[in-house]
């Protein structure tokens, strides 16, 4: 594994997105979330700082940045130093892939 980047799942298990890494990688396999704007299904793909995440959880969405990989799971308040919310509302944090 690259330094500095962790499977999706991990690391949503590890920022507290889901509460098992099973369902971490069901969440994935299921079309719920988003790397930069596209859609993914492979819980093993590798995410790092920078990387923004949309996660479409059973009763919320969040639109996050990855400013960190995790090395435990940990409280609450150690999970949210994994990531900043960015909100729904910045359309200019995830640049469009269009083709031609």
């Amino acid at each position: 594994m690259r330094e500095g980047r962790q499977r999706l799942d991990k690391w949503l298990w590890f920022a507290r997105f889901a509460r098992t890494r099973t369902l971490a990688a069901k969440l994935v396999t299921q079309g719920a979330v988003r790397v930069n704007g596209v859609r993914t299904e492979a819980p093993a793909r590798l995410v790092g700082a920078g990387d923004v995440l949309t996660i479409a959880a059973q009763h919320v969405t969040a639109v996050v940045r990855v400013l960190a990989a995790g090395e435990r799971r940990g409280p609450a308040p150690e999970a949210r130093l994994l990531y900043e919310d960015v909100g729904r509302d910045d359309a200019a944090l995830v640049t469009s892939r269009t083709s031609g």
